[in-house]
């Protein structure tokens, strides 16, 4: 091989490795943004079968909008005593409520067989379009209807939207106020103040 096409050769090999470099600190450094969860009602289900009676219980109403108030979210609190609960404060007007539902969907499939998510919708004054957003974005837990906001300010300690509220096993709570940009913040945080780990 002659020293001009050698040094031709050696410059494309070159040029291949620069570019290959490129190409994986580009894929690395990319942003990753959650996507929606593509689980249908019946998949999250199927994934949370076994799970134990009291959270197979939030599991058999999942994406629905219940009535009853704050009795009826205390007595549901009441019969989770003991369990770690992650308590999320929403409304379907709320922009970063709606980003952040997709966090809520997954993490609630994977922390679902130990800790037990419920929803209150605060402060959404037609319960179709609440109904509506959870039928278009489902979750595997129930969400209390609370169209005053009352409800939503006397257990987050807020008025403000999205609130997610922690509780531990013996009943401890810390209450966190803004959206969750991504599953893997809101996982983090239900193993730290839900699951104490």
């Amino acid at each position: 091989m002659t020293p001009k096409r050698l040094l031709i050769a050696a410059s494309a090999v070159a040029v291949i490795a620069v570019l290959a470099v490129g190409l994986v600190q580009l894929a690395h450094s990319s942003p990753k943004s959650p996507l929606p969860s593509k689980l249908t009602l019946a998949q999250m289900r199927s994934r949370l079968a076994g799970s134990p009676a009291p959270l197979a219980a939030l599991h058999a109403q999942a994406s629905e909008l219940l009535l009853g108030g704050a009795s009826a979210f205390k007595a549901r609190l009441a019969s989770l005593r003991g369990r770690p609960v992650v308590i999320n404060k929403w409304a379907s007007w709320c922009a970063p409520c709606v980003k952040e539902f997709g966090a809520f969907q997954r993490a609630s499939v994977e922390q679902g067989r130990q800790v037990a998510f419920i929803g209150i919708d605060s402060g959404d004054s037609d319960r179709g379009s609440a109904l509506a957003f959870l039928r278009s974005t489902p979750v595997s837990y129930p969400s209390y209807y609370d169209r005053s906001g009352a409800l939503g300010t006397a257990i987050t300690d807020s008025s403000f939207t999205p609130v997610t509220v922690f509780y531990n096993r013996s009943g401890g709570q810390y209450i966190r106020q803004g959206a969750y940009a991504s599953q893997a913040k809101l996982e983090q945080d239900v193993k730290r103040y839900a699951l104490g780990t």
